[in-house]
């Protein structure tokens, strides 16, 4: 079957109120796009669709778990994701002219003869936008046992050879005290 079709809803069949969808993502939804920076990734999303007259209001709840690379010690480290996001499609004769007039991120323009909703590529923009821009074990962990310890111990020796080598930073230092 194709995978655009797995991720789409034929909404003009539906009648106007709330409908529920479902779905599962793993790795095989990502092998369509770009190489990511992070696999096994199990998220379960959760889409409440209310259907109007000339628009749509879609609700994603994205939940599940990916694995990354602590952006700190580089060990394997698996997040949590959980996220909400709203955006309303509104129905227009021209969709092309109207997304690229619309500042408003969460206001998507599809054409009032589309019979379907292609929902891929915003599940994908989602599951990317759940995902912490700053990947780190936990603060209680740092330096723990899933640290990298030879890592961290390189980055403490690295720092301090750019404090001692950069007189800067001993000017900069009075201003750590104050207040």
């Amino acid at each position: 079957m194709n995978f655009r079709r797995d991720y789409e809803i034929a909404f003009v069949g539906l009648k106007p109120g709330v409908h529920y969808f479902e779905y599962q993502v793993d790795n095989e939804f990502f092998a369509h796009y770009k190489p990511q920076d992070f696999s096994n990734c199990k998220a379960n999303i959760k889409l409440e669709l209310d259907k109007k007259s000339a628009f749509m209001l879609l609700k994603f709840d994205v939940d599940g778990t990916v694995d990354v690379s602590c952006d700190r010690c580089g060990n394997p480290l698996t997040l949590q994701l959980w996220e909400e996001f709203k955006v309303m499609v509104k129905l227009v004769d021209n969709p092309e002219e109207m997304n690229n007039q619309e500042e408003d991120p969460d206001v998507y323009y599809i054409s009032r003869g589309e019979s379907h909703l292609h929902l891929a590529d915003l599940i994908y923009e989602f599951i990317y936008l759940s995902i912490p821009m700053q990947k780190m074990c936990a603060p209680d962990e740092m330096g723990g046992t899933q640290c990298n310890k030879e890592v961290l111990a390189k980055l403490t020796h690295v720092e301090s050879d750019i404090k001692e080598a950069n007189p800067m930073w001993q000017a900069l230092n009075k201003f750590k005290d104050f207040n």
